[in-house]
């Protein structure tokens, strides 16, 4: 096969090999149909898969061995070698134990000049001998030392080679995957003989022989791969002599770099004797510090640090942070020392359990400072994760770096595409980490952080809603510890009007609005409270005037305006602008939207009934926590207008109610609406003959719409019968 462009030569052997492979299968079905069939057809005999050589009829061997005889008459050797590899199987119809014949095929690969022709026809030949079913580790151990002989003169650039040693780089970069492959199938066959340490010692890695011959060297590359494929035991209990080896092998096939960090990963695979690890990563240690290159250096170490976490080596990771800092300091970092640092940083994190572990340890904040990127984003996320894994932070440290991690992530994530998963899951770690922030008695410190988030992160639509959740709760607990901080809890309460109008979901922007107007009840502040709600309202009418623009959850929309009705039972009504007026502004933007449906209107004017009912009452179910604040009912005690005020608006209500039933098109949503009206109109008002009257018709349309079966046309009907005798 021709070798004068390099890279093309893995590609053509794959073909050569495969065409190579079909016809030594049609030369072994041939032959062995000759010895099975007669002339005519006729069954001779049918050979078991252990056939021996006198098994096979006289035509069948003289068909192979003439076989063979055309391969020995090809003059060029390669050829030659690669033709009887295609039918070496067929061996087995002349002899049984053909190791002879795999002998002259070692000494005959051994005749090829050119390097990279004799490493791939070694591979095909392991390839066949396998298919042979002979492949003992006696011929794989040949074919090593063969390939250590033959790439010896390349590593020391002896003549002969030229255009190799003019790309030795990509000379070892093909011959690779056949180095690996024979290694690979060498430990395997060594691990079906039990003789893995005898390999070892044939190839002059066994621990005797390199006693004896401390200063002696091996291709850096055949030491990978040996390294890759030994059993983790073996490697735990060779560290140190593996070590020696791959100090002593320094050389272009393969980089001496990525043999120390294999002894690191391996050794991470198994369970390591904690006698040696001290004294090798020292050796380790000192040997990756010789490099000039920072990027080798934290290649190198990474393997380690596992190592040094698992067996409490605080000393030698101390070394290695310092060694990081002092490489790395005034220099600015590549992509690829990015990611090694990366790695090693995301190994301390995912070591321990919490950031009080991390922080002090020697230099740990300067390293990340020594970050930027896509990496120092990863750490980040990783950084704010761990922060925010339990309980409260608390500590003014902690919450500092959290602040500044998050500010860096802020940074470098597009927020306008905020559908992305990976923006989402930083958006949420942000949030969590501004909700789990507490200053303790501070309040006032932990208000001027909410507000510091509140301009750091603007563009966090989630964080506002934990903002203003937050500085909610700020208020409650101060009012819990006294009336002296009712200034404070008037700082929370505007910081919370403030940050919700920039809220873009009308759900949540109107239940931040009446959970801030709670918190306001609670601390008497009526004038605040009523604030709130009126900007809720006018956020509800807003809402019904710009519905087009906006994707509204009806069903959530309609829950929140039963909310506010519920709250409404709690707040004095307002004298000078109209007992009514946020009643009567709710049942407008409700009556005028064309985001609420027939169904979600009729929802919202019994919850507006239900209110008008409650109101009505000389005793009021419930009031607010804060009893300096006075209810409806001794506010307006003796007020004839106040009463006819209620009539009046129920009797708005009622008729709009009714023309929205009218309007659903589906006849059993039609049904279940006036059965749910029926049931609000006779709990709300007091029964009497017209009130009855209304019931029934509803009852009727009803039945119309569901039949008269209906199991909730039943229950209404028994419970309108007890409330009419009552």
């Amino acid at each position: 096969m021709d070798t004068t462009v390099l890279r093309f030569y893995p590609t053509v052997f794959v073909i050569v090999t495969d065409m190579l492979d079909m016809l030594g299968d049609m030369v072994w079905e041939r032959i062995k149909q000759k010895a099975e069939l007669d002339i005519d057809g006729t069954v001779i005999c049918a050979l078991p898969n252990d056939f021996q050589s006198s098994d096979i009829c006289l035509e069948a061997r003289e068909t192979c061995y003439n076989w063979f005889c055309k391969v020995g008459s090809v003059r060029e050797l390669l050829p030659r070698i690669y033709l009887e590899l295609a039918i070496l199987p067929c061996w087995r119809f002349l002899i049984n134990q053909p190791m002879e014949v795999l002998d002259r095929l070692v000494m005959m690969v051994r005749g090829l000049a050119d390097p990279l022709t004799s490493l791939y026809c070694r591979l095909y030949m392991v390839h066949r001998m396998q298919k042979f079913g002979f492949c003992s580790s006696g011929y794989l151990i040949k074919c090593i030392k063969d390939i250590e002989d033959v790439l010896a003169p390349v590593l020391v650039d002896k003549e002969g080679y030229s255009y190799i040693t003019d790309d030795k780089k990509l000379l070892f970069s093909l011959v690779e995957p056949a180095i690996e492959y024979i290694m690979k199938c060498l430990f395997l066959t060594g691990r079906q003989e039990n003789n893995v340490l005898g390999i070892l010692e044939e190839l002059g890695f066994g621990r005797n022989k390199f006693q004896s011959s401390y200063n002696s060297s091996h291709v850096s590359i055949l030491l990978h791969y040996l390294l890759k494929e030994l059993p983790s035991e073996l490697v735990s209990s060779l560290a140190m002599e593996i070590l020696d080896m791959i100090r002593c092998s320094n050389d272009c096939s393969f980089s001496q770099v990525l043999n120390y960090r294999l002894l690191g990963n391996r050794l991470s695979e198994g369970k390591s004797q904690e006698g040696f690890l001290s004294s090798l990563i020292d050796e380790v240690i000192q040997a990756a510090s010789q490099y000039q290159s920072l990027y080798d250096y934290l290649r190198i170490m990474d393997a380690y640090v596992d190592l040094m976490l698992q067996n409490k080596m605080e000393n030698h990771l101390d070394a290695l942070l310092d060694d990081i800092v002092s490489l790395a300091r005034d220099k600015f970092l590549s992509e690829e020392e990015q990611a090694s640092l990366q790695s090693i940083i995301l190994k301390l994190l995912s070591h321990f359990e919490n950031l009080q572990e991390v922080l002090p340890l020697n230099h740990f904040i300067e390293i990340l400072d020594l970050m930027s990127g896509t990496s120092k984003s990863s750490v980040n996320m990783h950084l704010l994760n761990m922060g925010t894994r339990d309980g409260c932070i608390c500590d003014s440290t902690t919450v500092q770096l959290l602040f500044e991690v998050s500010q860096a992530l802020y940074d470098a994530t597009d927020f306008v595409n905020i559908k992305d998963d990976d923006n989402r899951q930083t958006s949420h770690l942000i949030s969590r980490f501004v909700e789990m922030v507490d200053y303790g008695a501070e309040m006032e410190r932990h208000l001027l952080f909410l507000a510091e988030c509140r301009e750091a992160f603007n563009g966090i639509h989630e964080l506002k809603e934990t903002l203003v959740r937050s500085s909610n709760t700020l208020a409650v607990k101060a009012l819990k510890a006294g009336k002296k901080h009712i200034n404070f809890v008037k700082s929370c309460l505007a910081f919370s009007e403030v940050t919700i109008p920039s809220i873009s979901s009308p759900t949540k922007h109107l239940n931040l609005y009446l959970e801030t107007a709670e918190v306001a009840l609670l601390g008497g502040l009526i004038s605040h409270s009523d604030e709130l709600v009126m900007s809720a309202v006018e956020y509800l009418e807003n809402v019904a005037l710009t519905d087009g623009l906006k994707s509204i959850d009806i069903d959530s929309m309609a829950s929140v305006i039963c909310k506010l009705c519920s709250l409404l039972v709690m707040i004095p009504g307002n004298p000078e602008k109209g007992v009514m007026e946020i009643l009567k502004s709710i049942f407008s933007a409700t009556r005028s939207s064309s985001w609420a449906t027939p169904r979600v209107k009729v929802k919202i004017f019994c919850a507006i009934m239900s209110l008008l009912s409650t109101l009505s009452q000389d005793n009021l179910p419930y009031h607010s926590a804060n009893p300096e604040i006075i209810g409806n009912e001794l506010l307006f005690f003796g007020d004839s207008s106040y009463k006819q005020e209620l009539v009046s608006c129920t009797q708005l209500v009622l008729s709009e109610l009714l023309d929205a039933i009218e309007q659903e098109s589906s006849q059993i949503s039609r049904g279940n609406m006036a059965l749910e009206a029926c049931n609000c109109i006779s709990s709300a008002l007091v029964m009497n003959e017209k009130v009855k009257e209304l019931c029934l018709r509803l009852l009727e349309t009803a039945k119309g719409c569901l039949g008269a079966n209906d199991r909730y046309i039943e229950s209404t009907k028994k419970s309108l019968q007890l409330r009419y005798t009552e």
